[in-house]
């Protein structure tokens, strides 16, 4: 995370003791960890469109058919679309 965070605030969170206890033993900056997911967290949903996006791929997504040249597709395209 940047040095330029601004004002920096306190919160609580509550976890599990046993979790506690994992992270006394590591040598880790909770916070920061903390901060930066939180902020990937909110920059992801800030791009609700791409979650929604990966996870119809994903719904969509098949193997492609035997013998399949993605090359030649995308020359075609190309060419199409230049032609155009």
């Amino acid at each position: 995370m940047s040095r330029n965070r601004g004002k920096l605030v306190r919160t609580t969170i509550t976890i599990p003791a046993s979790l506690k206890e994992k992270m006394s033993q590591a040598k880790t900056n909770w916070s920061e960890v903390v901060r930066e997911m939180i902020s990937q967290r909110l920059e992801e949903e800030g791009h609700p469109n791409m979650a929604e996006a990966i996870i119809l791929n994903e719904r969509v997504k098949r193997p492609a058919p035997r013998n399949w040249d993605s090359l030649k597709v995308i020359k075609q395209w190309r060419r199409r679309r230049t032609s155009s």
